[in-house]
């Protein structure tokens, strides 16, 4: 995608829509995270909310391998790998 002739990765579209939400609810969580603990001034905190953007940005295939250099199972794969991940984070605090 090129916004003001900046060239931005999107969202794999392959993915499915299910899939898509749950990692950008993730990725939500993880952006509002941040802010908290920016807010509360808890630096651990901010590194756990920042390593939970990674991983939804890197299942939607924002970051990481460019998805389009890949086949359907290995980018399906990385999305459900980056969805099971989170759920670790919560408990390492």
């Amino acid at each position: 995608m090129v916004i003001g002739a900046r060239r931005w990765r999107r969202t794999d579209p392959s993915l499915p829509t299910e899939l898509v939400d749950a990692l950008k609810s993730h990725l939500g969580r993880g952006r509002s995270g941040v802010r908290s603990a920016k807010l509360r001034d808890d630096e651990g905190g901010v590194v756990m909310a920042r390593r939970r953007v990674d991983l939804a940005k890197h299942g939607l295939g924002e970051r990481g391998p460019a998805w389009w250099d890949d086949d359907g199972a290995a980018r399906l794969r990385r999305a459900h790998e980056a969805l099971t991940k989170p759920a670790d984070l919560d408990g390492e605090r």
